[in-house]
């Protein structure tokens, strides 16, 4: 197992190089850059500014360097934890991902926890107890999950909570806590707000987990080791949780490698209409006016993230499935 996961980490190391590249020239793709966005929006306000002030400009931003050297220059400095500087915002980049991951990683993980802990056991059940009342049940409600945009079911709690209590349940602390350094009181208001998002981004993953859960588990059920199991005289709990379920589960495992970026780049439609401060609205503020180091920052992040989750999902797919070993890898 262990050589296993050096030869994966040593083949990590040219994925990213390779995915760092291609992520930054990506970004530069799309006619202009950050500057030219800047000169036309003052334009539009009718500012004007001299060809000077311009190559000023470009001096300052690096532009007057070549694609290939803003990459060496940027992939440098994060090689080091620099991860260049923000134009938009003015700031340094870390300074800005760093200020929302914390957020960001809390409510994605406490949504993913939140989705599993609930759709995993409603989907055994439903499993053991086909075609009973709560089957139906369970099913209608994985329906009515999966077919409700989140950012609708946002909207509609919004406005349920305002026109019946008058209460704006939009971010994530209270207004005398927005701006406030870290104390257990803001985190027990954080706790107080952070259920309305946890339930809104966990309704389409936990809907779907259940679906998944019981059609795996019942097709697990009908297999002969199963049967082989129950004429051996093992419990009916016995027989369902030593391996059916384990096989089940392999899914949920397997999708780890996408969990993860999703862990930093948040929902970006839920962000904006629950007025959240995480990355994804950031993200897409920094695509939309091609702060090239930040959105590039984010990208290279979320594909970091993608291939640490395929990592981690392929050792426990190895510990969960009994039929995997890691020699044969």
């Amino acid at each position: 197992m262990l050589q296993y996961i050096l030869r994966r980490i040593i083949y990590i190391i040219p994925t990213l190089v390779v995915v760092s590249i291609i992520s930054f020239f990506v970004i530069e793709l799309p006619p202009g850059d950050f500057l030219t966005s800047m000169i036309t929006q003052m334009e539009l306000q009718g500012e004007y500014l001299d060809p000077h002030e311009v190559e000023a400009l470009k001096l300052r931003y690096g532009f007057d360097l070549p694609v290939h050297a803003r990459y060496i220059k940027w992939i440098t400095g994060v090689l080091h934890g620099d991860f260049g500087y923000s134009f938009e915002w003015n700031r340094p980049v870390a300074e800005l991902i760093w200020n929302r991951l914390g957020l960001t990683f809390v409510i994605s993980l406490a949504t993913l926890l939140f989705s599993w802990f609930v759709s995993l056991p409603i989907g055994i059940y439903s499993a053991t107890h086909q075609y009973s009342l709560s089957d139906y049940t369970f099913t209608f409600l994985g329906f009515v999950g999966l077919g409700f945009p989140s950012f609708l079911v946002a909207l509609v709690l919004l406005w349920a909570a305002y026109s019946l209590w008058g209460v704006n349940l939009g971010g994530l602390f209270s207004d005398q806590y927005i701006d406030a350094p870290w104390s257990w009181a803001k985190i027990g208001d954080l706790i107080k707000h952070i259920w309305l998002p946890l339930v809104v981004l966990g309704l389409g993953s936990t809907a779907g987990g259940i679906r998944t859960m019981r059609a795996n588990l019942l097709d697990e059920l009908r297999k002969p080791y199963v049967t082989t199991a129950r004429s051996k005289g093992l419990t009916e709990q016995r027989t369902v949780l030593k391996y059916p379920v384990r096989v089940a589960m392999i899914p949920f495992v397997s999708t780890i490698g996408w969990a993860l970026p999703g862990l930093v780049s948040g929902s970006t439609i839920v962000s904006l209409v629950l007025s959240l401060p995480t990355t994804g609205p950031l993200l897409l503020k920094a695509l939309m006016s091609q702060d090239m180091y930040l959105a590039g920052s984010f990208v290279f992040m979320l594909s970091v993230l993608t291939v640490i989750g395929t990592l981690i999902s392929d050792i426990l797919l190895g510990l969960v499935d009994p039929r995997i070993r890691f020699e044969s890898l």
